[in-house]
């Protein structure tokens, strides 16, 4: 039987005459956590996002258990592309700013068309699970903090219970009390759902004490 895997296979990505990503090859097995380290400028977050379904390679392709994607974005079926997520660096860039909380929360949900009940049920049980109290909620990204911000992505991310969650640098811009709380949402939800996590950080620490398997971003050995 084939192990459940999000797999980058062979994938090159340019920019203009410039290779970002030159036949890399990577997997994340469901219920695992993999370190992705590197240099700035190395395409660690170009990787993510091919990962993510949010950029075509250019050459080789992504599969989600063994089962191949051809497109990005809205162009993949419902049912694959909510079965990865990924968590920024700056919840400033990822959020829209016109959105209360609440509503940046449940905006994935309302893309398909969940019914109203089940995302005011799903938004309320995430913005708990996050740590974001009923006043937070109603407030735009300009009022709150950038940890409070994260948070709402964190739940925004996980809307959709993922089996793959991608996180690119996700706690480098938070505090420490907040960096640990979101590692550890997290951690727990990948317990409960079995789900495969993907982690790119400058923080060496951090990366050692989450991850179950390290892979530094080198064209010639990943």
């Amino acid at each position: 039987m084939t192990t459940p895997q999000l797999l980058a296979d062979e994938v090159t990505v340019r920019y203009g005459r410039h290779v970002v990503l030159n036949r890399v090859t990577l997997r994340i097995d469901r219920g695992e956590t993999v370190g992705l380290r590197g240099p700035s400028g190395c395409g660690k977050s170009t990787l993510a996002r091919v990962l993510a379904l949010l950029h075509r390679p250019d050459h080789g392709q992504v599969s989600i258990d063994a089962t191949p994607v051809t497109a990005v974005r809205y162009a993949v079926p419902v049912d694959l592309r909510t079965r990865v997520a990924v968590l920024f660096q700056s919840p400033r860039a990822a959020a829209d700013p016109r959105l209360s909380l609440t509503d940046l929360i449940a905006e994935p949900l309302r893309a398909t068309r969940t019914p109203e009940a089940t995302v005011r049920e799903r938004v309320a049980e995430l913005a708990d699970l996050v740590g974001l109290t009923p006043d937070l909620r109603t407030r735009r990204p300009h009022a709150v903090s950038d940890g409070q911000l994260q948070r709402a992505c964190l739940a925004r991310a996980l809307v959709h219970r993922p089996d793959y969650l991608l996180c690119d640098e996700a706690t480098a811009m938070l505090d420490a009390s907040t960096q640990a709380h979101v590692a550890a949402i997290i951690s727990d939800y990948q317990r409960a759902q079995h789900a495969g996590v993907l982690v790119i950080t400058h923080d060496q620490t951090l990366m050692d004490r989450w991850a179950d398997r390290i892979v530094d971003l080198d064209p010639a050995t990943v």
